[in-house]
């Protein structure tokens, strides 16, 4: 059975806020007199106001025992009722009379027929690709209210999931078993009993997460996708299973152990770990691909690491050089050994000429033989010894040469010098692959890589590649299969000079052509010119997007939606408007700008360089009175410990109730509301299981490890930060800090264990591990968190963190730091109806681009350099506009992740038509964005104060991630993506506390007689520290007290801050 608590069913919640009191329960003076007209007496008119309330507010009738005694004596003193009475719920037919009037007032038809059928259609098609039963429950519940039907029984809805998704699945578990042979399914079988060397089954196998790039790990992971593929071909076996159900599967096997399965029929044992080993087939090729990735990249910093020290031992390697080669001419000069033996050759061989003076090859026999006297003449002999003598004198030179390493040696070393002054690293790189040669080559057989062009040119060069990969000499033919030369003009300068030799026409340098395959290939899976067949990172992104028959169904709707047109212009919005829509928007930010310099008193442009530069602002700081009042919050902030906060925020909010075991069924656990709010504690401050048993009476690590592993995934965790981001909201103390409107993205470094694929040497860190990637709302809660690799630039995540929030705060300003500068991401943000403003600090390397060659500016025209240069290309972006359309719906309606596509629409994407028509709408906006910061100090202030607050929240929530000082004590990236959210949980419950005891202090101020002005709270920050005890014996005690219900309410009034720009400066900060 699913809890009625995990569905969006219409019930009493355990806590009823004053505020939602009033605004779902108070019946109006009409309503009263409605049931006054129709009830004889006080109990019995409550009663019909009861059930009318609840009516509008859940659709439903509740039954008797399900009325909250609050609700009941609030909408007794609403409507002015004598003390004590208590409503007179009729029974029979008069309860049935009663309800259809309230029906007929409410305006809703009670036909539970009908409402079975549309839930029982809606949960049967919806099975297809769900598996929750939550999820369920809440399609058919939607459906059953847009049909304007009153809703059947909680239990109806349950029995209708339950039933209808066993059903399903058992009908997809068939299917998956039916198209396996009797071989497979015995071998599926098998790994829940056979064992490794280790004494784990090889199910576990299955579950194995690749580990750091070395060469070894890269080895073994090609031999376990060699075991995986010997399983079978797992897309045969999935072929016609939604991809959803298919990770639903996956992850029910992967959280259990053998001994569970086991206990699973038969069928549905082999269907679950079929996916799971489908899963496991398609991670290892992306985990492979990304190992390749990492190790050419690594290699190319090795040779460009070597180079730099060439260029510092070059001195060292020129005077080497010079040496020799003063050695080598001293040997060919004259008095040298080579000069000397050729003068002798030459004497001796004149000699033997003059002896065979007047021979030719028509000299007849009998002159010959008397010329030489009928022996070897010692002319011959003397012409013998001259070729000796200066082959002996070459020799000199040669030994002199091999003194010093050889020929080999002295080339490599004139390449090594040579790659200095060309900046030609290519030249070293082979020399780097080493032993990776062989795997790579491995790899190369083994995947299946396809372009996602026309271009081929990389492809066909590495099957050339291939075709010679036992070639052992230095060159090999540059001419294909089919006699044709073999096209690399894909490759830069330097590339093409290391693999082509002039003096050996139709010839590649056979190491070098191999390394320059491996660094365009890697170069290529990047930006998803290339794709690996039968995976998902790597896949072929262009299938992914919708087709351009679906695109136009919803294209109207989508326009209007993300704010490119208004309602009923959507229709006659096509290419021609797009372009217009966006040239006016260049064309009057520029024109504003450049109306606006000379009373822009903070913007100086330098008119050589047309390098602009901003005066910094200088903060009045902080009022007196917010100061006062800030120290006073701070003095009565009540002692709290994060166990107790957690536990009243789960009691209140019921976050809590977001998880469950993999199968979607209600947990089998004796207290799941402790334990969940354990397991949150535990691995929110990131202390561990094992560590936080030492400080926690009565639980065990297994026990936690067991909760956290089985009952706790990513898309549960963030249905729970997502409730704590809803009721926050509500506050209205959170006012003072923003209306949810804009939000900050910005990343922190993580540190991790390194024998993984995310844990990176950060560029912008200067140390390896993880990036926690949080998107930060303007009243301070998390929206959304990520965990992703330092080695990924972090603006394209921007807008991947905004679609995935789930909460009822949507914001639609986004604000980041200089990482979020990506033309791309600037294209793709105005397409989806996101205005990202970017905190901007390097205005030497930005380009303004202009409307048009002829456009031209009194005042900021060196902002776009040399005229006529720097133009925008509409042309393009009106011929791409139906593309532009598919991937930006495509990217909304969820068929392709933002991150995904962001990370192939690269700049060297020079094959994706898509990149190009991208960066020119992304230029279009960057420059507009860049006009509005120069010319906009207001904007800069919010954009400092955003940035500013996101980066006070990377603090606060690494103070309440204290354990293991700091650092992710997992390789596996689900378990770290985990992490992060667990720690974004617990974050976040924090500042819901905080807010609340906040609010409760300011009340008590107002009782006191402060006048609070709303500025000065405004400049109080939620992320609040010296109140919290984070250490000591974490007493359970605090679990089993149920707090009362808060009030959300604040007698203050914030409408002002709207229209104000306050929140822009001076926000305190925390921890």
């Amino acid at each position: 059975m699913t809890s009625i608590e995990r569905t969006a069913y219409p019930r009493f919640r355990r806590l009823i806020t004053a505020h939602e009191l009033h605004l779902f329960f108070a019946p109006t003076r009409e309503e009263a007199a409605w049931a006054a007209e129709r009830m004889d007496s006080d109990g019995r008119q409550l009663a019909l106001l009861l059930a009318l309330k609840s009516y509008q507010r859940m659709g439903r009738f509740p039954k008797s025992d399900e009325y909250p005694a609050m609700v009941v004596d609030f909408v007794r003193r609403t409507v002015e009722l004598p003390e004590g009475t208590l409503p007179l719920y009729e029974t029979g037919r008069t309860a049935e009379r009663q309800r259809a009037e309230v029906r007929q007032r409410v305006g809703t038809k009670y036909r539970q027929s009908q409402a079975r059928q549309i839930a029982e259609a809606a949960i049967r098609k919806e099975a297809v690709s769900k598996n929750r039963p939550a999820d369920l429950i809440n399609i058919a519940l939607e459906k059953v209210v847009a049909a304007g039907l009153e809703l059947p029984a909680f239990s109806t809805f349950d029995t209708m999931a339950s039933t209808t998704r066993t059903e399903v699945n058992t009908s997809i578990y068939c299917g998956i078993h039916d198209r396996m042979s009797l071989a497979e399914q015995a071998g599926m079988l098998r790994l829940l009993d056979e064992r490794d060397s280790d004494g784990t089954t090889r199910f576990n196998r299955l579950k194995q997460t690749a580990q750091g790039p070395s060469w070894s790990h890269f080895k073994r992971l090609f031999t376990h996708m060699e075991w995986l593929d010997e399983l079978g071909d797992t897309a045969v076996w999935v072929d016609g299973v939604a991809a959803p159900k298919v990770t639903d599967f996956a992850g029910e096997a992967d959280a259990a152990d053998a001994s569970e399965l086991r206990d699973y029929a038969t069928m549905k044992r082999i269907a679950l770990l079929a996916c799971l080993a489908h899963k496991a087939r398609t991670r290892v090729r992306d985990d492979l691909a990304t190992m390749f990735c990492e190790r050419v990249a690594m290699k190319i910093k090795k040779a460009k690491e070597e180079l730099e020290e060439i260029r510092l031992a070059e001195r060292e390697i020129v005077e080497a050089l010079i040496g020799n080669y003063r050695t080598v001419l001293k040997n060919l000069d004259d008095g040298g050994p080579a000069q000397e033996a050729l003068a002798k050759a030459a004497a001796m061989t004149a000699e033997a000429v003059k002896a065979l003076d007047a021979l030719d090859e028509a000299a007849p026999v009998e002159e010959v033989a008397r010329r030489l006297g009928g022996e070897v003449s010692p002319a011959v002999l003397a012409l013998a010894k001259a070729q000796l003598v200066q082959a002996g004198g070459l020799g000199a030179v040669t030994k002199a040469v091999e003194v010093f390493g050889g020929f080999a040696g002295q080339y490599e070393r004139i390449e090594k010098v040579a790659a200095h002054h060309g900046n030609f690293w290519e030249v070293l790189l082979y020399g780097q692959l080493g032993r990776d040669r062989s795997v790579m080559f491995d790899l190369a057989e083994k995947l299946e890589f396809t372009t996602t062009s026309e271009d081929g040119r990389v492809l066909a060069a590495l099957a050339h590649a291939m075709r010679h990969e036992s070639a052992r000499g230095e060159y090999i033919s540059a001419l294909g299969e089919h006699g044709k030369q073999i096209d690399i003009s894909f490759a830069t300068q330097n590339w093409r000079k290391a693999v082509l030799d002039k003096t050996r026409p139709g010839r590649f340098a056979r190491k070098h052509f191999e390394a320059m395959v491996f660094t365009h290939l890697a170069e290529e899976l990047r930006t998803g010119d290339v794709a690996v067949v039968s995976s998902e990172e790597y896949a072929d992104w262009s299938e992914q997007l919708l087709a351009w028959e679906d695109i136009q169904e919803k294209l109207a709707d989508y326009l209007v939606e993300v704010g490119l047109c208004e309602e009923g212009e959507a229709s006659a919005f096509d290419a021609g408007s797009f372009r217009r829509q966006l040239e006016d928007k260049l064309r009057g930010a520029a024109a504003a700008a450049d109306a606006g310099y000379p009373d822009n008193e903070g913007l100086v442009i330098a008119p050589e360089t047309g390098i602009p530069s901003l005066k910094p602002h200088r903060s009045e700081g902080q009022r007196p009175s917010a100061k006062r009042l800030e120290q006073e919050v701070k003095a009565r902030m009540p002692e709290r410990t994060l166990m107790g906060i957690v536990a009243r925020t789960a009691y209140w909010v019921e976050w809590w109730r977001r998880f469950g075991p993999p199968s979607g069924n209600d947990p089998r656990l004796k207290d799941p509301f402790g334990r969940y709010v354990l397991t949150t504690f535990v691995k929110g401050t990131n202390m561990g299981p094992y560590e936080a048993v030492r400080h926690i009476p009565g639980v065990s690590g297994h026990e936690l490890s067991y909760v956290a592993n089985r009952h706790f995934s990513i898309a549960l965790l963030n249905e729970a930060v997502a409730d704590l981001v809803n009721v926050h909201a509500r506050l209205d103390i959170s006012q003072a800090w923003g209306d949810g409107t804009a939000v900050a993205a910005d990343g922190t470094h993580m540190d991790t264990y390194l024998n993984n694929l995310l844990a990176e040497t950060s560029v912008r860190y200067g140390k390896a591990g993880g990036i926690a990637y949080h998107h930060i709302s303007d009243t301070y809660i998390a929206l959304f968190t990520h965990f992703i690799p330092c080695g990924v630039w972090e603006a394209v995540y921007i807008i991947e963190g905004l679609l995935k929030n789930t909460s009822e705060v949507k914001p639609t300003t986004v604000h980041a730091d200089t990482q979020g500068q990506s033309v791309p991401v600037f294209a793709l943000a105005h397409l989806l109806g996101f205005d990202l403003m970017p905190r901007i600090r390097n205005w030497k390397g930005l380009t303004f681009y202009r409307p048009s060659k002829q456009s031209s500016y009194v005042h900021i025209d060196s902002l776009f350099g040399e005229p006529g240069r720097h133009v925008i290309d509409f042309d393009l972006i009106e011929s791409q506009f139906r593309h532009l359309m598919k991937v930006a719906v495509s990217v909304r309606e969820g068929a392709i992740s933002s991150s995904t596509l962001l990370k192939r629409l690269r700049s060297g994407s020079h094959k994706n038509s898509t990149y190009t028509a991208f960066r020119e709408v992304g230029r279009v906006i960057c420059t507009v964005q860049l006009l509005r910061y120069l010319t906009d100090a207001p904007l800069r202030r919010r954009v400092t104060a955003a940035t500013n607050k996101v980066e006070s929240f990377n603090r606060f929530s690494q103070w309440v991630g204290f354990g293991n000082q700091g650092v992710l004590a997992d390789n596996d990236p689900i378990e770290q993506e985990k992490a992060m959210k667990f720690n974004a949980l617990l974050t976040n419950a924090v500042i819901f506390h905080n807010a609340l005891d906040i609010a409760e202090i300011v009340r008590q101020l107002l009782e006191e007689g402060w006048e609070i002005d709303p500025e000065d709270l405004a400049h109080i920050s939620p992320y609040l520290t010296e109140h919290i005890k984070r250490f000591g014996e974490y007493s359970t005690h605090e679990l089993g007290i149920q707090p009362g219900p808060y009030d959300p309410k604040l007698d203050v009034d914030f409408t002002q801050l709207r229209d104000r720009d306050l929140r822009a400066e001076g926000f305190g900060t925390a921890a």
